[in-house]
């Protein structure tokens, strides 16, 4: 059964070198997402150049992700390399500036904190694992008492529940690895700790500048973007569900409906949607996933995921190949088994005034009715391909495109299987192509063709055509 769920799979230091990116193109890794977090500008420009040879010599569409780090918030360097042990009850002062770092004091990454925060915030330490209460804030200090205790190491991450960032989620680091991005012709780019639509565009009016179109996955990781989630899908092309970070902020317990409901409105926007963060977490120490874990992975396809995202445990895990290679087999199954549970994988409510959405749905209808066995979609930009992607069809989708960076950029869309083809100026030009590519798996066998007339010219998909392979 062809997998139509595609899979992200972060590069680190467990998978960068060219070995490793073989294996994990072979194993099922359609798009690589490189954590901008961590790494030089150095070590991206060369896995983004590794990345494009292999997949060129394997003939196998890959995408990229560039992730950018967006506005830091993590504590800072202790004596001696740290950990200290805070207990409950002490006072911890939080600086701006250097400190040497200490049980009694720690610098912090986010200037902005004394100005954010008020006296009775809460600020979770270590994602949650030791929680601090504000009782005074100064120009670059905030000082606060322990509630909840623990080690404290290095460089732990800080969370601020229910506290709007004043800084931009595009920092000038963000702006500097945005341009080398851009340079080295990422497919996506995906927005960190987004609160709002005014910060996604933002980055698209940085893009606009620059003179590129690169689609922008918003990361949905604070209270404040799950509020303003409607007008942030109207402003990105996509989105993330950032279960780490949202599950601190908002509390695990309230993770998976908000993960269904952001799933379900991207949907019926017809964005891009991605789940991500723990997806196989002990395998980045283990062999095997945990069976909470195979269910998890298996409900977010149930749900409607276009991609699901793999990060430490392909990036630093002791067992990347094999995580990919279960994700592969987990993805199967779901949606081999999909049809008893109610149909969770068929299409959102679409919306019939749009002409474009209208002809995709009835193309999905056509192979329902005809027991059609692939739908050949013809594109420019790849948005035809994402529409028919978004109506769900149980057919196989294979797009063609003339344009190298829109092959390359569906490889996040659900079920499509991106095509390379020359540039076509007629009916009959698409009907030779699409029997060339399917004529050995599928001859004899009824495809739609999904296209935009004039052909050759940019447009909203308005040709839907019935054709046997081979006649």
């Amino acid at each position: 059964m062809t997998r139509r769920a595609k899979i992200v799979a972060t590069i680190g230091p467990a998978s960068q070198s060219p070995a490793h990116i073989r294996g994990l193109i072979l194993a099922g890794m359609d798009v690589a997402r490189l954590n901008f977090s961590h790494g030089t500008h150095e070590t991206h420009r060369a896995a983004i150049k590794t990345l494009r040879t292999i997949a060129k010599e394997l003939d196998r569409p890959l995408g990229i992700l560039q992730d950018l780090q967006g506005p830091r918030l993590r504590t800072g360097p202790l004596e001696g390399g740290g950990p200290v042990l805070l207990r409950p009850g002490a006072t911890l002062e939080l600086h701006v500036r250097p400190v040497p770092g200490d049980a009694e004091s720690v610098q912090v990454s986010y200037s902005a904190l004394p100005r954010d925060v008020r006296p009775g915030d809460k600020i979770l330490v270590d994602g949650g694992k030791i929680e601090l209460e504000v009782e005074e804030t100064g120009p670059d200090r905030v000082r606060t008492r322990v509630v909840r205790g623990g080690e404290l190491g290095e460089n732990r991450g800080l969370n601020l529940p229910g506290i709007s960032l004043s800084a931009s989620p595009l920092t000038e680091k963000d702006r500097g690895d945005l341009a080398l991005g851009l340079e080295s012709g990422v497919d996506s780019i995906a927005l960190s700790f987004v609160n709002s639509a005014e910060q996604v565009n933002e980055l698209r009016e940085a893009l606009v500048s620059a003179g590129a179109a690169v689609p922008i996955i918003a990361k949905l990781e604070r209270p404040e973007a799950v509020e303003d989630l409607e007008n942030i899908l109207a402003a990105a092309d996509g989105v993330m569900v950032a279960r780490g970070d949202l599950g601190i902020e908002l509390s695990a317990e309230r993770v998976p409906s908000i993960q269904k409901r952001i799933i379900q409105r991207a949907n019926e926007a017809n964005k891009l949607v991605i789940t991500a963060t723990e997806m196989l977490d002990s395998m980045i120490r283990n062999p095997r996933p945990t069976r909470a874990e195979a269910s998890d992975v298996a409900n977010a396809v149930f749900d409607g995921s276009d991609a699901l995202m793999l990060s430490g445990e392909t990036a630093v895990g002791a067992y990347p190949l094999e995580s990919v290679e279960t994700m592969v087999r987990i993805i199967v199954d779901a949606e081999a088994h999909a049809h008893e549970w109610g149909e969770p994988l068929k299409p959102a409510r679409p919306d019939l005034r749009d002409d474009a959405v209208a002809t995709t749905r009835a193309a999905r209808k056509l192979t329902e009715d005809r027991a059609v066995a692939a739908v050949a979609v013809f594109t420019l930009s790849g948005k035809t391909a994402q529409l028919m992607s978004k109506a769900r069809p149980s057919a196989r989708i294979v797009a063609f495109t003339p344009d190298s960076t829109t092959y390359t950029r569906m490889t996040l869309l659900w079920g499509v299987e991106p095509r390379s083809c020359p540039p076509v100026s007629s009916v009959e030009e698409m009907i030779k192509i699409v029997d060339d590519d399917l004529r050995s798996t599928l001859m004899g066998r009824q495809v739609v063709i999904v296209a935009s007339l004039p052909v050759g010219q940019k447009g909203p998909p308005n040709f839907v055509y019935l054709r046997t392979v081979g006649e």
